[in-house]
Protein backbone atom coordinates (compact mmCIF):
# COMPACT_ATOMS: atom_id res chain seq x y z
CA UNK A 1 0.00 0.00 0.00
CA UNK A 2 1.47 3.33 -1.08
CA UNK A 3 1.00 6.24 1.28
CA UNK A 4 0.53 9.72 -0.12
CA UNK A 5 3.08 12.21 1.19
CA UNK A 6 1.74 15.23 3.02
CA UNK A 7 1.98 18.72 1.58
CA UNK A 8 3.58 21.57 3.46
CA UNK A 9 0.12 23.13 3.75
CA UNK A 10 -1.07 20.12 5.79
CA UNK A 11 1.63 20.53 8.43
CA UNK A 12 1.93 23.42 10.87
CA UNK A 13 5.31 23.71 12.57
CA UNK A 14 5.33 25.90 15.65
CA UNK A 15 7.17 26.45 18.92
CA UNK A 16 6.15 23.91 21.52
CA UNK A 17 3.99 25.03 24.42
CA UNK A 18 3.66 23.62 27.93
CA UNK A 19 0.48 21.77 26.91
CA UNK A 20 2.48 19.81 24.31
CA UNK A 21 4.98 18.32 26.76
CA UNK A 22 3.23 14.98 27.38
CA UNK A 23 2.80 14.34 23.66
CA UNK A 24 6.42 15.31 22.96
CA UNK A 25 7.62 12.91 25.67
CA UNK A 26 5.46 10.17 24.14
CA UNK A 27 6.92 10.78 20.67
CA UNK A 28 10.47 10.62 22.03
CA UNK A 29 9.78 7.34 23.83
CA UNK A 30 8.05 5.87 20.77
CA UNK A 31 11.14 6.73 18.72
CA UNK A 32 13.63 5.09 21.06
CA UNK A 33 15.54 2.32 19.25
CA UNK A 34 14.97 -0.13 22.11
CA UNK A 35 11.41 0.89 23.01
CA UNK A 36 9.73 -1.92 24.95
CA UNK A 37 7.13 -0.02 26.98
CA UNK A 38 3.42 -0.50 26.49
CA UNK A 39 1.28 2.41 25.33
CA UNK A 40 -0.10 2.72 28.87
CA UNK A 41 3.41 2.79 30.37
CA UNK A 42 4.47 5.45 27.86
CA UNK A 43 1.46 7.63 28.69
CA UNK A 44 2.17 7.28 32.43
CA UNK A 45 5.88 8.08 32.01
CA UNK A 46 5.07 11.11 29.84
CA UNK A 47 3.22 12.65 32.80
CA UNK A 48 6.38 12.63 34.96
CA UNK A 49 7.03 16.19 36.23
CA UNK A 50 10.64 16.02 35.02
CA UNK A 51 9.46 16.58 31.45
CA UNK A 52 7.59 19.77 32.35
CA UNK A 53 10.63 20.99 34.29
CA UNK A 54 12.92 20.30 31.31
CA UNK A 55 10.49 22.09 28.99
CA UNK A 56 10.49 25.16 31.24
CA UNK A 57 14.28 25.29 31.11
CA UNK A 58 14.36 24.88 27.31
CA UNK A 59 11.61 27.46 26.87
CA UNK A 60 13.46 29.99 29.02
CA UNK A 61 16.71 29.58 27.08
CA UNK A 62 17.42 32.01 24.26
CA UNK A 63 19.68 29.40 22.65
CA UNK A 64 17.15 26.55 22.53
CA UNK A 65 13.94 26.11 20.60
CA UNK A 66 11.61 23.13 20.86
CA UNK A 67 9.18 22.68 17.98
CA UNK A 68 6.20 20.50 17.17
CA UNK A 69 4.65 19.54 13.86
CA UNK A 70 0.86 19.39 13.76
CA UNK A 71 -1.37 17.68 11.26
CA UNK A 72 -5.10 18.38 11.51
CA UNK A 73 -4.54 19.78 15.02
CA UNK A 74 -2.66 16.71 16.29
CA UNK A 75 1.02 16.83 17.28
CA UNK A 76 2.71 14.25 15.02
CA UNK A 77 6.35 15.33 15.28
CA UNK A 78 8.91 17.16 17.36
CA UNK A 79 12.49 18.43 17.21
CA UNK A 80 14.79 20.75 19.11
CA UNK A 81 17.36 23.23 17.79
CA UNK A 82 20.19 24.45 20.01
CA UNK A 83 22.34 27.42 18.98
CA UNK A 84 25.99 27.01 20.02
CA UNK A 85 28.52 29.85 19.82
CA UNK A 86 32.13 28.85 19.27
CA UNK A 87 35.60 30.01 18.26
CA UNK A 88 36.13 27.60 15.36
CA UNK A 89 36.12 29.18 11.90
CA UNK A 90 36.31 32.75 13.20
CA UNK A 91 33.44 32.29 15.59
CA UNK A 92 31.06 30.36 13.38
CA UNK A 93 27.90 29.55 15.30
CA UNK A 94 26.72 25.94 15.15
CA UNK A 95 23.24 24.59 15.38
CA UNK A 96 22.46 21.21 16.85
CA UNK A 97 19.27 19.47 15.81
CA UNK A 98 18.12 16.97 18.42
CA UNK A 99 15.23 14.71 19.33
CA UNK A 100 13.76 14.48 15.85
CA UNK A 101 10.73 12.20 16.19
CA UNK A 102 7.66 11.54 14.07
CA UNK A 103 4.70 9.50 15.32
CA UNK A 104 5.00 5.91 14.05
CA UNK A 105 1.72 6.12 12.11
CA UNK A 106 2.90 9.31 10.39
CA UNK A 107 6.35 8.18 9.29
CA UNK A 108 7.14 8.00 5.60
CA UNK A 109 4.82 10.89 4.70
CA UNK A 110 7.50 13.58 4.42
CA UNK A 111 6.83 15.17 7.82
CA UNK A 112 10.41 14.61 8.99
CA UNK A 113 11.78 16.35 5.90
CA UNK A 114 9.50 19.33 6.52
CA UNK A 115 10.69 19.48 10.12
CA UNK A 116 14.37 19.37 9.11
CA UNK A 117 13.82 22.11 6.51
CA UNK A 118 12.20 24.22 9.21
CA UNK A 119 15.11 23.51 11.59
CA UNK A 120 17.63 24.54 8.92
CA UNK A 121 15.74 27.75 8.15
CA UNK A 122 15.49 28.59 11.86
CA UNK A 123 19.22 27.97 12.30
CA UNK A 124 20.09 30.12 9.28
CA UNK A 125 17.86 32.95 10.51
CA UNK A 126 19.80 32.85 13.79
CA UNK A 127 23.27 33.17 12.24
CA UNK A 128 24.23 29.51 12.22
CA UNK A 129 26.95 28.53 9.74
CA UNK A 130 27.02 24.77 10.38
CA UNK A 131 24.29 22.39 11.53
CA UNK A 132 24.99 19.04 13.12
CA UNK A 133 22.94 16.20 14.48
CA UNK A 134 23.51 12.73 15.80
CA UNK A 135 21.50 9.56 15.47
CA UNK A 136 21.68 6.24 17.28
CA UNK A 137 23.88 3.81 15.35
CA UNK A 138 21.02 1.31 15.16
CA UNK A 139 18.69 3.74 13.36
CA UNK A 140 19.88 2.98 9.83
CA UNK A 141 16.65 4.26 8.25
CA UNK A 142 17.22 7.60 9.99
CA UNK A 143 20.81 7.70 8.69
CA UNK A 144 19.59 7.20 5.13
CA UNK A 145 16.95 9.90 5.70
CA UNK A 146 19.57 12.43 6.85
CA UNK A 147 21.96 11.57 4.01
CA UNK A 148 19.10 12.04 1.52
CA UNK A 149 18.59 15.53 2.99
CA UNK A 150 22.23 16.43 2.30
CA UNK A 151 23.86 15.67 5.65
CA UNK A 152 27.35 14.12 5.60
CA UNK A 153 28.22 11.33 8.00
CA UNK A 154 31.58 12.97 8.70
CA UNK A 155 32.29 12.27 12.37
CA UNK A 156 32.14 9.47 14.88
CA UNK A 157 30.22 10.56 17.97
CA UNK A 158 30.84 9.76 21.60
CA UNK A 159 28.85 10.25 24.77
CA UNK A 160 29.21 9.50 28.43
CA UNK A 161 26.44 9.37 31.02
CA UNK A 162 27.11 11.47 34.13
Amino acid sequence: MTRTPVTAAEIAIRRAQAGDVERIAELIMLGAPTQTMTAEEIRAEARHPGYAEAFAEIDASRDNALFVAERAGEVVGTFQVTLIPGLVARGRKRGKIESVHVAPESRGLGIGALMIRHALAFAGENGVGLVELSSNKSRTDAHRFYRNLGFDQSHEGFKKML
